[in-house]
C-alpha cells in the first residue's frame, strides 16, 4: 500500500516523519506535541496509517497528519 503525508508525499518504511498538529492518544490522557520527530516509521495494510514508536511505545498514526521530514 502507497501511504501518502499530508502534502501529497510518498512514504516508505523506514523514513523519518513530523507530525503537524497536536494530536489526543486515544484511550490516554497523552498529548504528541506538534513538531514531534517520528523516525523508522513502518507501512500498515491500510494506505493511510503508518506505524512508528514515539516515547518508546510503538503507535499507529493517520498519515494525513504527518509531515516527511
Amino acid at each position: 500500500m502507497d501511504a501518502k503525508d499530508s502534502n501529497g508525499t510518498l512514504l516508505s518504511e523506514g523514513d523519518s516523519v513530523t507530525i503537524i498538529k497536536d494530536l489526543k492518544v486515544k484511550g490516554s490522557s497523552t498529548v504528541l506535541k506538534r513538531g514531534t520527530v517520528v523516525k523508522n516509521i513502518r507501512l500498515t495494510s491500510s494506505p493511510d496509517e503508518v506505524e512508528g514508536r514515539v516515547d518508546r511505545t510503538v503507535m499507529v498514526l493517520k498519515a494525513a497528519f504527518l509531515k516527511k521530514a
